[in-house]
C-alpha cells in the first residue's frame, strides 16, 4: 500500500516538478565544470537492429503501419504479392510480416540465458509460451520476460481493427543475465501502462518533457521492481530504461548517474537533438559518460529519446541465434537440451496463436494467476 500511494503521488504536479528543479538549481554549475570534460563518447547511425552496450545485448525498434485486419486478424490484403512469407523483413507498403504467415509477428521460438523487455508504444502483442502462459498487452504496456534456463514463446501482432489501420510501434530490448542467473526458472512480469511512473516537466519557457520510468530510479520516481533474477533487480547495477519526449524548442536535464556505467541515448523521433551543445541527427545513438548531467534540447520539432543504462556485467558473451551464454560449450548444451525437452513443449494448436478478437489486455501466468485490464 505504501508503494501504491507513492506511485500515485507521481501523478501530482507538485511532485513531478521536483526533478527539474533539482537539476536546474544544482546542475548548471556542474555542467559548466563538465565543459572541460568530454561527455559524448560515440555517435552512430541506427539500423533495424540497434547496437547496445553491456549489460544490454541489442534493441530492435519495430514500427509498422499495418492495414485493416481480416477475419483471422491478419492484413486484409493479398500476402502472396511481393512478400517472402515466413521471412518478410523488407518494408513493403509500410509494414512487414516478419516470420508470420497469416498474422504478423514471431511464431513460437526458444530462448535461453537472457531477458526480453518489450515496450509497446502503439498496437497490441499476443503472447503464448511453452509453460502455458498467455497474454495480450500494448498501448504503453511493457512485458519483461526472463528466459533463464529455457522457454519457447510466440509474439504475434494481431490486427484487431477491421475498420481502420492497425499501427504498431514497439521496442524489444535484450538484457543479458550474469552467469549465476542464466539457468534460473523462466518468468514473466507485466508492467501495465497504468502502473508505469510518468511525469511531466516544464522548462523555463513552459515547454514540456514527458518521461516514462520503465525501470531505474529517476529522481523521486521509482518504478515497479523487475523480475527477481534480473540484473536490474539489484539497484547497485543502476539499470535504467527511460523514454523521454520533449516538445519542440524544449529542454530537459537528465541527471548524472554513477561513473563507470554504460549509458546510451537513442534518438528515434524528431529532426535534431541538442546534447550539451552538440547537435545529433535523427535516428542516431549516442554513448555518453554516465556521470555527466545531460542537457537535451528538441530542435526544430519535438524529440523522442530512449535511454538505456546499466553497470556492465563484464562476462564473456557467446550468442548463437536465440541462445546467449558464456561459452560455446554452453551454447551447444542449449541446443541439445532444446532438442530433448523443447523447453516444456508447445501446448498451443498453432505456432502463431492469437487470442480472441474480443479480448482486452490480460496476462495468464504459468502458475494460474490472471491479470485482466480494460
Amino acid at each position: 500500500m505504501i508503494m501504491e500511494n507513492k506511485r500515485r503521488s507521481f501523478l501530482k504536479k507538485s511532485a513531478l516538478v521536483t526533478l527539474g528543479s533539482v537539476v536546474a538549481a544544482k546542475g548548471l554549475s556542474a555542467m559548466n565544470e563538465d565543459k572541460e570534460k568530454k561527455t559524448i563518447k560515440r555517435v552512430r547511425a541506427l539500423g533495424f537492429q540497434w547496437e547496445t552496450l553491456d549489460p544490454f545485448l541489442f534493441c530492435v525498434h519495430h514500427e509498422d503501419f499495418f492495414p485493416e485486419g481480416n477475419e483471422n486478424m491478419g492484413p486484409d490484403v493479398n500476402l502472396l504479392k511481393g512478400r517472402n512469407i515466413g521471412s518478410d523483413f523488407h518494408i513493403k507498403d509500410g509494414w512487414r510480416m516478419y516470420h508470420g504467415k497469416q498474422v504478423p509477428g514471431f511464431p513460437g521460438h526458444p530462448h535461453r540465458g537472457f531477458e526480453t523487455i518489450t515496450v509497446v508504444r502503439k498496437g497490441m502483442v499476443d503472447h503464448s509460451d511453452s509453460l502455458g502462459a498467455a497474454g495480450r498487452y500494448g498501448d504503453g504496456d511493457v512485458q519483461w520476460m526472463t528466459a533463464g534456463k529455457g522457454i519457447q514463446h510466440a509474439e504475434m501482432f494481431p490486427l484487431i481493427n477491421k475498420d481502420k489501420p492497425n499501427n504498431l510501434e514497439l521496442f524489444q530490448i535484450w538484457l543479458n543475465l550474469p552467469k549465476k542467473s542464466k539457468m534460473v526458472e523462466p518468468h514473466f512480469k507485466m508492467l501495465w501502462n497504468e502502473g508505469i511512473p510518468k511525469f511531466i516537466q516544464d522548462d523555463e519557457n513552459g515547454n514540456k518533457a514527458y518521461v516514462e520510468v520503465i525501470t531505474g530510479v529517476l529522481g523521486e520516481h521509482a518504478p515497479t521492481t523487475p523480475p527477481p533474477n534480473s540484473w536490474a533487480a539489484d539497484n547497485n547495477n543502476e539499470v535504467a530504461v527511460w523514454n523521454i519526449k520533449i516538445e519542440k524548442g524544449g529542454t530537459f536535464y537528465l541527471p548524472a548517474a554513477s561513473a563507470g556505467l554504460n549509458r546510451s541515448l537513442y534518438f528515434y523521433e524528431g529532426k535534431k537533438l541538442g546534447l550539451n551543445g552538440s547537435n545529433i541527427d535523427y535516428y542516431h545513438a549516442v554513448d555518453v559518460e554516465s556521470d555527466h548531467i545531460l542537457k537535451l534540447e528538441a530542435i526544430d520539432e519535438s524529440a523522442s529519446i530512449l535511454v538505456l543504462q546499466g553497470k556492465p556485467i563484464n562476462e564473456p558473451v557467446v550468442q548463437h541465434g536465440p541462445f546467449v551464454m558464456n561459452s560455446r560449450q554452453e551454447i551447444q548444451q542449449a541446443f541439445e537440451d532444446y532438442q530433448k525437452t523443447q523447453f516444456g513443449g508447445w501446448p498451443w494448436s498453432t505456432y502463431g496463436p492469437v487470442h480472441d478478437r474480443s479480448k482486452g489486455r490480460f496476462a495468464k501466468h504459468a502458475d494460474g494467476k490472471e491479470e485482466v485490464k480494460s
